[in-house]
């Protein structure tokens, strides 16, 4: 059975998407020469123009950003879900991961939602850090009420609600709709999800554009950031980084739980198994270049080969572990930039919400895949996208911790599978016997 599960997991290949890249060194650059020219222009008395056109070269930017969002999380939310749907129907090896998967996001963001906020009460957002919300004021969003909320649920215009960017009908209906494809004869199935694929690819090209001028425009919205807070968003970005580092911090700890519990490996030895996986993870940043040192740990922990060549493939497909804690810790930071109370039943939300668009991220890099996956998120919160614009300058750093606590979560689900594969198998002989 797991041979056939191998194969129908190595069938998600020929959906895969353009590879596009974000220019990080220089668009990290960008952002502290931005807030130093702010810094130095404010001190110097710069004309206001320049202020100015700085605001209308970044605003252009970030509009282009966001402009793609909406298509974008159409067609990667379709393809990520109907192939974990697919995955589920080929065996229990897979409806065992799946579940795992799905309960380990939904801890991720239970605990991000209610940590998170406790930290930024305990360790306050810097002075001087609304700055980063200067560049569109207007846009700060209302959390609507709890009836409000329930209705909104579901719109009875689905065009309207992507122009209106209402993120919760928008997911709820593309996830009804990845369902529906599943249902359809395959000739029809594959002649949809080969038109999400190619929107995919569409958008991937655009944002690939709008990315390769990303120093141009954090350089400008970092300009108006330092001219307003001074050196005060040095010290607002270090806070960031390292609030939302410690929301992936849980996910660390959660995997070696997960493979004392119920993969029923010692800590010690599987400390010792995942550690050149997690060397690649953070040499490389990459859950995919971290997948063959995935395999040789779980190799170590001598686990089935079999179990290991399905389930870690297929995870590094569809399954981002700190996926819906760091993006929903992000959320959550810039409504504390904005003085947003968010709601438990937002809150609720916002935690399905995450859990569901991490599938969006699949195949993507980590720059690429903050935007994309946090974007939805803030707007179903009734929280501003705008500042993820220059956050996605620093995401370099917590990125660090988002591989780390991938790849371990991945090798930790594969010994719970093969922990219950094996426990499975023992029961069936003792029933036969």
């Amino acid at each position: 059975m797991l041979e056939s599960e191998s194969t129908a997991a190595s069938g998600q290949g020929k959906f895969a998407l353009v590879p596009i890249r974000l220019p990080v060194a220089l668009t990290f650059a960008a952002l502290v020469g931005g807030l130093l020219a702010g810094i130095a222009g404010a001190a110097a008395g710069a004309p206001a123009m320049a202020t100015d056109i700085a605001a209308l070269l970044g605003g252009l930017w970030l509009r282009a950003l966001q402009m793609t969002i909406i298509p974008l999380v159409a067609a990667l939310l379709v393809l990520g879900l109907v192939q974990m749907i697919l995955a589920a129907r080929v065996g229990t090896a897979a409806r065992r991961m799946l579940a795992v998967m799905v309960a380990v996001q939904l801890a991720g963001g239970a605990f991000a939602s209610i940590a998170m906020p406790a930290l930024l009460r305990a360790f306050p957002v810097p002075e001087g850090a609304g700055a980063f919300l200067a560049q569109s004021p207007q846009s700060v969003g209302e959390v609507p009420r709890v009836l409000d909320f329930m209705a909104s649920l579901v719109s009875p215009n689905i065009i309207a609600a992507a122009a209106e960017t209402a993120m919760l009908p928008l997911t709820l209906f593309f996830v009804m709709f990845a369902v529906a494809i599943t249902r359809l004869p395959e000739d029809q199935g594959e002649r949809l999800l080969g038109f999400f694929h190619a929107l995919g690819n569409v958008m991937l090209l655009i944002i690939g554009w709008v990315l390769a001028i990303a120093p141009v425009g954090v350089f400008a919205l970092a300009y108006g950031v330092g001219v307003q807070s001074g050196g005060g968003a040095f010290a607002a970005l270090g806070h960031y980084v390292l609030t939302v580092t410690a929301m992936g911090g849980f996910i660390l700890v959660l995997a070696y739980a997960v493979a004392a519990g119920l993969g029923r490996t010692g800590l010690l030895p599987f400390t010792k198994a995942v550690l050149p996986a997690q060397a690649v993870a953070l040499s490389t940043q990459s859950s995919l270049a971290s997948l063959p040192a995935m395999l040789d740990s779980a190799g170590r922990l001598s686990l089935k080969a079999s179990t290991a060549e399905f389930v870690l493939p297929l995870a590094v497909v569809i399954f981002r572990a700190t996926s819906a804690a760091m993006n929903l810790a992000v959320v959550y930071y810039i409504a504390a930039l904005a003085g947003i109370e968010i709601s438990p039943a937002i809150a609720v939300a916002g935690i399905l919400i995450a859990s569901v668009i991490s599938l969006s991220a699949v195949s993507l890099p980590g720059s690429i895949s903050f935007v994309v996956s946090i974007g939805p998120i803030a707007l179903a919160m009734g929280v501003p996208v705008e500042p993820l614009a220059l956050l996605v300058a620093v995401e370099m750093l917590p990125d660090l911790m988002r591989t780390l606590g991938n790849v371990t979560m991945n090798v930790a689900v594969t010994s719970a599978v093969d922990r219950a594969a094996v426990s499975s198998e023992s029961a069936e002989q003792t029933t036969t016997t």
